[in-house]
């Protein structure tokens, strides 16, 4: 199969020990950092919909909505600059963080990075709830997008590096798991919140952020720091490294594994400029996967449909109730399909979940952006009938659940294993920043997208969806149940990437392992 390199898993399958509390435990509080993305994901895009939050921050944005007449273009109906400005900020901010929590999480540890991001997420969401002017509005949200950058760099290396080689994909999606379950919850809570009278139910949105941040940045504080991240601050430390890999593996017989990382760890203290190091041509394969399947991610287009669900669906004629419930039911199936790939990916792989789920992807955005045309048209004139909006909810709903058992996750888990110890905190940066600013460029221009490519947007993201799974098909090879200290041996066995990987890169073991 073009682009399935297989490195055999012999050396990883003698590791001694497997999963044990210890590291479910660790895990399920490290993945808490997912739910700051996800909470902050689905509460702003309702927030952004209820009538008291505009009038009072986006009042000429107000006004402009509610002057909207039948007879307008519904493609247009919500095209506003500042208000997608406004939405865009968190990811400017998470964009630049990522760079400095790349450099605090090698020199101070994976545990200091999530606790610095749990609490500038927690005070920039008391800010959010407390704004009295746009002002403290918008360095809120600025303050929550460093508590993104931090949370979005460090948790998925921390929970790779945890968690045992067989089983690595299942624990790190957990950290697309807590975001799944913050847009879920973050959808019931605006369900309710804008059932309250008074104009202040988008504080108690905003302001329930904390909880997240509270659970996030005390239990970052119980945690151990990885093995990895140990070894990787100082030669005097292996004691506590292997003390450490003895309470996560539940076994003394570790002495393969902490060699392996310890031989991994002694290629990255070489390194002294990670930066200038990930650029060179033995990193080439990490490199292009770190900046490409973030890009593809995010033209997926996932995150205007579930930022902006309650924003697309009124815009599509549902009512406000119908718009707020329709979102609620995408993160149904968002929980629901993550959980599928939770429990398949390390059975049946990266690749083939990717493939699958990129291939109903691209049917369900054709078949969406085709029921748009027929019922709006080029002009936006049209409205839906309850049996057209059931089937454009069910079809979105296929669309997101193919994300959520494949780009989503995977778009994590790929990037945070594949990267060598001595440029693992540079290449997770450049996959969050890469990420961070396609998010900025299409949450920017969604709405305005919306208006003037009208039904087409959805067949310009399908289009991105079908480029991105060739790629896959042929430029990503299999990583289950490679250890991440091993995983050079993947790029080396691979028909593409082989050519630049010269042979002293692969480290450990046999060349027997190899085939």
């Amino acid at each position: 199969m073009a682009g399935g390199g297989y490195v055999a898993q012999g050396r990883a399958l003698n590791y001694e020990g497997g999963l044990t509390p210890f590291v479910i435990g660790s895990c399920m509080v490290a993945s808490m950092g997912g739910l700051l993305f996800g909470y902050d994901f689905g509460i702003s895009g309702g927030v952004n919909s209820m009538q008291q939050f505009l009038q009072k921050f986006f009042p000429t944005e107000f006004k402009a909505m509610n002057e909207v007449t039948v007879y307008e273009n519904e493609y247009c109906k919500f095209d506003s600059q500042l208000l997608t400005l406004y939405i865009s900020s968190l990811y400017l901010a998470a964009l630049v963080a990522c760079f400095f929590a790349s450099m605090v999480t090698r020199k101070f540890g994976r545990k200091a990075s999530m606790c610095s991001g749990g609490l500038a997420f927690l005070v920039g969401s008391i800010l959010n709830g407390i704004a009295p002017s746009v002002e403290v509005l918008i360095i809120g949200r600025l303050l929550l997008g460093v508590g993104v950058g931090f949370a979005n760099q460090s948790v998925p290396v921390y929970l790779s590096e945890m968690a045992p080689a067989n089983i690595r994909g299942a624990l790190n999606m957990g950290f697309q798991m807590a975001i799944t379950i913050g847009i879920l919850v973050a959808g019931l809570i605006n369900f309710g919140t804008s059932k309250i009278q008074g104009g202040w139910g988008w504080r108690l949105s905003l302001a329930l952020a904390a909880i997240p941040a509270i659970m996030m940045t005390t239990g970052s504080l119980f945690l151990p720091d990885t093995p990895n991240s140990v070894l990787e601050r100082g030669d005097d430390k292996i004691e506590k490294a292997k003390a450490t890999l003895i309470k996560i593996r539940g076994t003394k017989n570790i002495d393969r594994e902490l060699h392996d990382i310890f031989e991994a760890s002694e290629a990255a203290k070489k390194v002294e400029h990670q930066w200038r190091n990930i650029i060179k041509p033995k990193y080439r394969p990490q490199l292009v996967l770190c900046i490409a399947i973030p890009f593809f991610q995010q033209l997926t287009g996932i995150n205007v449909i579930m930022f902006y669900a309650s924003v697309l669906f009124k815009t599509l004629g549902f009512g406000d109730e119908a718009c707020f419930m329709s979102a609620v039911i995408t993160g149904i199936v968002n929980v629901l399909a993550t959980l599928v790939s939770v429990v398949t990916v390390d059975k049946f792989g990266r690749r083939a979940l990717l493939l699958e789920g990129g291939i109903q992807m691209f049917v369900s955005q054709i078949a969406v952006g085709a029921l748009i045309a027929w019922k709006f048209g080029f002009n936006g004139e049209g409205n839906l009938s309850k049996s057209d909006a059931n089937a454009l909810l069910f079809l979105i709903c296929a669309y997101v659940a193919a994300f959520a058992w494949s780009w989503g996750p995977l778009g994590w888990l790929v990037p945070s294993e594949i990267c060598p110890l001595e440029i693992r905190s540079a290449g997770q940066a450049i996959n969050v920043s890469v990420n961070m600013l396609f998010t900025i460029f299409i949450s920017q221009a969604f709405l305005a997208l919306l208006c003037y490519m009208k039904f087409g947007l959805f067949f310009f993201f399908a289009g991105f969806v079908f480029i991105m799974t060739i790629f896959i098909q042929f430029f990503l090879p299999e990583t289950k149940n490679v250890p991440i200290e091993k995983m050079n041996r993947v790029w080396k066995a691979h028909w593409f990437w082989g050519k630049y990987m010269p042979d002293d890169s692969v480290i450990g073991g046999s060349n027997n392992d190899q085939v």
